[in-house]
C-alpha cells in the first residue's frame, strides 16, 4: 500500500514519462504525430492486398480479421520487448534520485497503450467504412478488456525490465520469444482451428482470452462469453501481482548493478 500511495504521489512524473515518450517518438520526422495514425492504415493496405487478392485465408473480411486482433496484440508486444529495457535506459536518474521504480515500468506499458487507443480510431473508422459496422452493446465490454490488457503488460513488462537490470541477454532473448508467442496466440488464426485435445494449452495463454474477447466485440459484434472475458482478467490479475512482488524483490539493487 506505500508503493501504492507513493507511485500515486509521483503521477506528475510518469505523465511527464509519457509526454515525452509519446513527443519523442516521431520527433525529427516530417509527418511527426500523423505516423500514429499513419502506420496502422499502411499495415491494413497490407493485409489487404496479402489476404484479400494473394493469400486467400478462407475468413470472410480476413483482413479485418487480423486487424482487430493485431492491433491489441501490438500493444503488448511492444511493451514487452521495448519494455525490457525501460529501466536500464533510465539508470542514470535510477542513480541519482529517489523514486518509486515501478513508475518506469507504468509510464512505458501506459504509453504503448496510448498508442493502441489512438490505433483503435482507425479500426473503428475502417469497420464502420467496411460496411462491418460496430455494436454499441458489444462496444461496452471493450474497456474491461483493455484494462485486463493493460494489467497483463503491466505485469509481464515488470518483470523482464527488473530481470534485465541483472541479465542483460534477456532483451535480445525477448524478440524470440515474443514471436513465438504470437504464433501462440490466436492473432492469425481463429481459436476454433486449434485442435480440440491442444485447445486448453492454448488456454492457459493469459493473451487467448484477451484477444479472443478483442475479436468478438471487434469482428464478430457480439458480446465476449462471461467465462472467457472472467478467464482474461483472472489471469491478469494474478500476474499483475506476480510481476509487482518479483519487481519489488528486484528493486533494491537496481543502482548497485547498473
Amino acid at each position: 500500500m506505500n508503493t501504492l500511495r507513493e507511485i500515486y504521489e509521483y503521477r506528475t512524473m510518469i505523465v511527464s514519462l509519457i509526454r515525452r515518450d509519446l513527443r519523442g517518438r516521431y520527433k525529427g520526422s516530417a509527418l511527426g504525430f500523423a505516423w500514429t495514425f499513419l502506420n496502422p492504415l499502411l499495415q491494413l493496405g497490407v493485409y489487404t492486398v496479402v489476404f484479400s487478392i494473394i493469400m486467400r485465408a478462407g475468413i470472410e473480411d480476413y483482413y479485418l480479421f487480423l486487424f482487430v486482433a493485431l492491433i491489441p496484440w501490438l500493444f503488448f508486444s511492444t511493451s514487452v520487448s521495448a519494455g525490457a529495457s525501460c529501466v536500464m535506459a533510465q539508470k542514470e536518474m535510477v542513480k541519482k534520485i529517489y523514486f518509486p521504480r515501478e513508475v518506469l515500468p507504468i509510464a512505458h506499458v501506459t504509453c504503448q497503450m496510448v498508442n493502441m487507443l489512438l490505433s483503435f480510431v482507425v479500426v473503428f473508422a475502417v469497420l464502420l467504412l467496411s460496411g462491418k459496422g460496430i455494436s454499441l452493446q458489444a462496444l461496452l465490454y471493450l474497456p474491461i478488456v483493455i484494462v485486463a490488457e493493460y494489467f497483463l503488460a503491466i505485469s509481464i513488462t515488470m518483470i523482464v525490465s527488473a530481470v534485465t537490470v541483472y541479465l542483460r541477454d534477456l532483451e535480445h532473448v525477448l524478440v524470440i520469444l515474443t514471436m513465438a508467442w504470437q504464433f501462440l496466440t490466436p492473432v492469425m488464426y481463429s481459436i476454433d482451428m486449434v485442435p480440440e485435445e491442444l485447445r486448453s494449452i492454448f488456454n492457459i495463454n493469459p493473451m487467448t482470452p484477451i484477444i479472443v474477447a478483442y475479436r468478438d466485440i471487434l469482428y464478430y459484434k457480439r458480446l465476449p462469453e462471461i467465462g472467457n472475458l472472467l478467464h482474461g482478467f483472472v489471469l491478469s490479475t494474478i500476474l499483475l501481482v506476480i510481476g509487482w512482488l518479483v519487481f519489488g524483490r528486484l528493486k533494491k539493487h537496481f543502482a548497485e548493478e547498473m
